[in-house]
């Protein structure tokens, strides 16, 4: 099976891979591609919250938002090394949820595997637009991974 585990660069999908990792079967899967994608028009850039501040604040000062997309799946793809199935690492451009839903078609994925509310105001709360859409729109069932629930605070 093939499985596309998409990062928007955001910690909470840095988690989400690791959820895959931490329940599935290695045996049983034999790609898995991790999957950024840049929004061409997009004001605000590729927000790579996952690699070193070093390293994010050359990408930006350079302007390499595809560098920021490209470090953050290295990133990503790391949590996969040495465990088996063989890890592609790609770049799309466009809009993400349509760009994860066509990876996932294009490369006959059995599973996608998104965080919710990644860069979401209400990350416990709501499901994020771009989960929302690849869950409602993939042509495979689609693993959504929530933020763990915050620790509230006795006053």
């Amino acid at each position: 099976m093939h499985v596309v585990v998409a990062t928007d660069g955001s910690q909470q999908s840095l988690r989400a891979a690791k959820q895959l990792k931490s329940f599935a079967d290695p045996e049983k899967i034999t790609d898995i591609s991790v999957v950024a994608v840049i929004r061409p028009l997009a004001a605000v850039a590729f927000a790579d919250d996952l690699s070193p501040v070093d390293r994010r604040r050359g990408d930006l000062e350079t302007g390499g938002f595809r560098k920021a997309a490209e470090s953050a799946v290295a990133t990503v793809a790391e949590v996969f090394d040495g465990w088996g199935p063989k890890v592609h690492r790609r770049i799309r451009s466009g809009s993400p949820a349509n760009e994860i839903i066509k990876a996932a078609g294009q490369l006959n994925a059995g599973l996608v595997v998104v965080a919710a509310g990644g860069r979401g105001i209400s990350d416990t709360v709501l499901v994020g637009s771009t989960a929302q859409r690849v869950q409602h729109y993939a042509p495979c069932p689609v693993l959504v991974v929530r933020p763990a629930p915050r620790k509230r605070t006795k006053k």
